[in-house]
């Protein structure tokens, strides 16, 4: 997470702010390690009851406003809803019960987390795997002790929780300030190259896209508006993010195999490999969209050969000329996300840098990775492009507050520990495209709406107002010819019946 604030941030917003960020990542851990410490004995100090009423009003809150949300985030929102009030209902509910329940689900998911990297690590063998590892075995320690009764008999899991989401929380706010520290000049005026060259070679370029291509919140301001509202339209300057999901792009009829099919290969009914494809394209006419120059054999005798990513398994690759050729010798992309807020001179650098290489790799070096570091150098600085110059801690406040920046973490460390597939691609990108284009709050959208009705609804009572008075002093029906409705009524006075 901490990559994805300096990439969304900037490094120079980071820099001005380092101390308070210090200062509130060591209060974070202490008061993690206060919480954790408190909780041993079973007799809590924490406000337990106090703190599931506040999760329970933020999650019925959040339920009320996720209708206004779009697509993925809408979706996003009531999970997020459902699960803090489920989750404060089981602590209000009290007893051991709820306590239990709670132990056994955060300890799933610890556990489920920490051994699909474990074993995507072991299998993929990144460069740093063994750290992986070491972090998969930190999240089964953590469900180990979750799961187990001692020494407080369930009483307080809601308090480890919260303890190690600011231990955890604080240890990457620290982390962050005293990386952004460190960054005093921009290395981009010192020696540009030369920090591109090298994050490309040690296979970093997300690193270089928030260090190397530092954005300013006093740099240009794309858009004069800090929040968008919709998708945008087919005229709009707008980055699309083409994904050719691997069901989508089968040659033949695929056998369905949920999660599987939707983020790692699908299998076709002749028993042939399909994993999908991204590329990128923007308005400028950057068009990043990385193949092996020859098919690589992706039969299930192969397959897990060629996932390790070692050297061993590069193979010369080739970029596609644009979209049109690819998408007509090829098919149309399933998926598009587009990002209205992007900086073509950083994506136009990061381009004219990482096509010196055509080497392909299906694990680290594929169409998913260029994609996605390609993103990542487009959308530096987005956050703080948003809010402009006088944007001061609104920007950062911001992106912690939404969903999708753990979201995208959560995505970019499976990509990490794994490798990007077209799936993860996707996901990624939406969550991106709602913190590069801020949408407006719930709340204020709803507001809004709310406001929009009553507005109307007043503008109507007034023409049926109107319209009365009308009738009430000529007598005359609203359309109808003048002096009729009197002619009439003489007329039928003088027949007889």
């Amino acid at each position: 997470m901490v990559r994805l604030v300096m990439i969304l941030l900037g490094v120079d917003y980071l820099r001005t702010r380092w101390r308070e960020l210090l200062a509130v990542g060591l209060l974070s851990i202490v008061l993690g390690v206060t919480i954790f410490c408190d909780a041993l004995d079973g007799a809590l100090w924490f406000p337990i009851i106090p703190f599931a009423a506040l999760l329970l009003l933020e999650g019925l809150a959040t339920l009320a406003v996720a209708w206004t949300g779009m697509g993925g985030q809408r979706t996003l929102r009531y999970v997020k809803g459902a699960t803090f009030v489920v989750s404060a209902g089981l602590v209000l509910m009290g007893g051991e019960h709820g306590n239990f329940i709670l132990s056994m689900i955060f300890g799933t998911l610890f556990l489920a987390d920490g051994t699909l990297q474990i074993i995507a690590a072991g299998l993929v063998r990144y460069r740093t795997w063994k750290i992986a590892i070491g972090g998969g075995v930190l999240e089964l320690a953590i469900a180990i002790f979750l799961y187990q009764p001692y020494p407080d008999y369930y009483a307080g899991t809601i308090a480890y929780c919260v303890a190690f989401g600011l231990l955890f929380g604080g240890w990457n706010m620290t982390l962050l300030a005293l990386r952004v520290r460190r960054m005093a000049t921009n290395p981009v005026v010192a020696d540009e190259k030369r920090t591109e060259h090298r994050a490309v070679a040690a296979g970093t370029v997300a690193v270089a896209t928030a260090a190397a291509t530092v954005a300013t919140p006093d740099g240009p301001n794309l858009h004069s508006s800090n929040s968008f509202d919709g998708a945008p339209e087919p005229h709009e300057h707008a980055l699309t993010i083409h994904v050719w999901t691997p069901v989508g792009s089968a040659k033949a009829q695929a056998r369905r195999q949920p999660i599987i099919d939707r983020y790692i290969a699908a299998v076709d009914r002749n028993g042939s490999i399909s994993t999908g494809h991204a590329a990128l394209e923007s308005t400028e006419g950057v068009y990043i969209s990385l193949y092996p120059a020859v098919e690589i054999e992706r039969s299930p005798e192969e397959f897990s050969r060629i996932l390790r990513a070692t050297r061993d398994n590069d193979v010369p690759g080739l970029f596609q000329p644009d979209y049109a050729t690819e998408s007509k010798a090829w098919c149309p992309s399933t998926r598009q996300v587009c990002i209205r807020n992007y900086d073509p001179e950083r994506l136009e650098r990061f381009w004219a840098e990482y096509r010196r290489t055509t080497t392909y790799n299906l694990t680290y070096r594929n169409c998913s990775s260029t994609v996605a570091k390609a993103l990542e150098a487009a959308i530096e600085g987005a956050s703080a492009r948003a809010w402009g110059k006088k944007g001061g801690w609104k920007p950062f406040l911001r992106i912690a507050a939404t969903p999708e920046l753990w979201v995208a973490a959560q995505v970019r460390k499976r990509a990490a520990t794994m490798a990007w597939t077209p799936g993860l691609t996707l996901d990624y990108a939406r969550a991106l495209s709602m913190l590069a284009d801020p949408r407006p709050s719930g709340w204020v959208k709803m507001a809004r709406i709310a406001l929009g009705t009553m507005h109307k609804s007043r503008q109507r009572w007034r023409a049926e107002k109107a319209a009365a008075r009308n009738i009430d002093d000529t007598g005359a029906v609203p359309g109808q010819p003048s002096g009729s409705t009197d002619a009439g009524a003489r007329g039928s006075d003088l027949t007889p019946f």
